[in-house]
């Protein structure tokens, strides 16, 4: 190989890394605009909606710690039902496994925090962002909601709905800061690409379905 060419592809590579970077990049930001009218991080400024929906994420991380991303998200849940902005809660999340349940771990929480059971409803086919906002409305009959997570996550969420024209709306509740935040980030910027990629070009559909299990008799908001 000569010095030329080997120069020649040196530059090339440098330029597509560039050039993904850049993608990555706008791909990301393209994403949080077309969320931004639909997410909030003041409770007062969402509108009522009967059903909130939590997305489910683990109750402890690796080193035994209390997860924060979890634990806020079950605060803002309990803050929307005191304050009234939701009457009746879908507790989607990962059941793919014997002993580990997240709809069931966020109900006994939130029972803890004094929401009754009888106002929740639990969907253990919530194995992803997508499975969780699309099961809302082909199983449990909802299209009208609030989303309980954190704003990173928001976005990509009420991307997935708004293309399956669902009227959703997010509360963002807080992240953690610090060190393992950038690679939270890294991890939704690759997350936000396989979310574009599932929507409008391969129109992925959730792993689970079945039977509409309707949370209502008749449709509410």
């Amino acid at each position: 190989m000569t010095i030329t060419l080997l120069k020649r592809i040196t530059k090339y590579t440098f330029y597509s890394i560039i050039a993904i970077i850049i993608f990555l990049i706008l791909l990301y930001h393209w994403v949080s605009k077309q969320a931004a009218p639909y997410t909030f991080t003041d409770s007062n400024q969402l509108s009522p909606r009967t059903v909130g929906l939590i997305l489910g994420t683990a109750k402890y991380l690796r080193n035994g710690k209390l997860n924060p991303f979890y634990q806020y998200r079950i605060e803002g849940a309990v803050k929307l039902y005191q304050q009234g902005k939701i009457k009746h809660l879908l507790l989607s999340g990962d059941h793919s496994r014997k002993n580990y349940n997240e709809p069931e771990t966020m109900q006994q929480d939130l029972i803890r925090a004094g929401i009754p059971a009888s106002s929740m409803t639990l969907d253990y086919g919530g194995l992803r962002t997508l499975d969780s906002i699309l099961r809302a409305e082909k199983i449990f009959q909802v299209n009208s909601f609030t989303i309980i997570t954190q704003s990173f996550h928001c976005d990509r969420a009420i991307l997935i709905s708004r293309k399956h024209q669902l009227d959703a709306q997010c509360y963002a509740v807080a992240a953690p800061t610090g060190k393992n935040y950038a690679k939270v980030i890294f991890r939704e910027i690759l997350a936000r690409v396989k979310a574009v990629s599932d929507l409008y070009i391969k129109h992925k559909q959730p792993k689970f379905l079945g039977k509409p299990e309707p949370i209502f008799s008749s449709a509410q908001h």
